[in-house]
């Protein structure tokens, strides 16, 4: 079972979509959108994260999707939000942290490839999204798991400037790596979401790319919030 914290203040609520690869900018522009909006931010790699670092901590080797499957479905994941930032729990243990480590990020595109692992997720992500005023993003939100949220945006970026932000954002959490490495991380990471069986990584039919390489947070904040309003009606 899978516990969300929702406050949606909208009278009308849609369903908003951002997918787009590693780095290019669509957690903090979904987790922002959906403060303005007064809508939840459901980030779904974390989702998938999450069960990684189970599967790390456990021992299972990343090939043995007997023994993942029912580890993610017996998973707690809880999203909070706390000083500003974006918390994620495991059965109550805070895991904000560990599940943006290195280890984490050479194994998540393993788990996340397995279509019984991805399956439980977005039953929950459905789940989530029914009654609308949520943002949700990851990988193949508007390809599969809400093909038909009203608003879909597919966002990217140069590679240099997204290894500067994942760089960023792991120094924030306390998590140290050299640029270069970082890089061929993002690189293979790309190759392998792209390239997998289950849900690959692909722009969804009406979304609208975004390239955010010299776009400010505010800036791709603001694009997706006016093209949410113009579908609100606000």
């Amino acid at each position: 079972m899978y516990i969300f914290n929702p406050i949606c203040r909208n009278l009308r609520k849609i369903v908003i979509a951002i997918d787009g690869p590693a780095a290019s900018g669509k957690s903090t522009t979904a987790r922002l959108v959906a403060e303005r909006l007064g809508y939840l931010h459901i980030d779904t790699g974390a989702m998938y994260r999450v069960v990684t670092l189970r599967v790390l901590e456990e021992g299972i080797p990343l090939n043995n999707i007997e023994r993942i499957g029912p580890l993610a479905e017996a998973l707690t994941i809880r999203f909070e939000r706390e000083g500003g930032a974006n918390r994620v729990f495991v059965d109550n243990r805070d895991v904000t942290r560990e599940i943006r480590s290195s280890k984490v990020t050479q194994s998540v595109s393993v788990v996340s490839s397995y279509p019984r692992v991805r399956g439980i997720l977005v039953r929950e992500q459905r789940r989530i999204a029914e009654g609308g005023g949520v943002v949700l993003e990851g990988r193949d939100i508007g390809t599969v798991v809400l093909p038909n949220a009203e608003l879909k945006i597919f966002m990217v970026a140069q590679v240099a400037e997204r290894v500067k932000r994942r760089k960023s954002e792991l120094e924030e959490v306390g998590v140290s790596v050299d640029t270069a490495t970082l890089e061929v991380e993002i690189l293979e990471r790309d190759r392998l979401d792209s390239t997998r069986e289950a849900s690959p990584l692909r722009k969804a039919s009406g979304a609208i790319e975004v390239d955010t390489s010299s776009m400010t947070i505010e800036q791709q904040v603001q694009f997706v919030v006016d093209k949410a309003k113009e579908i609100i009606g606000d």
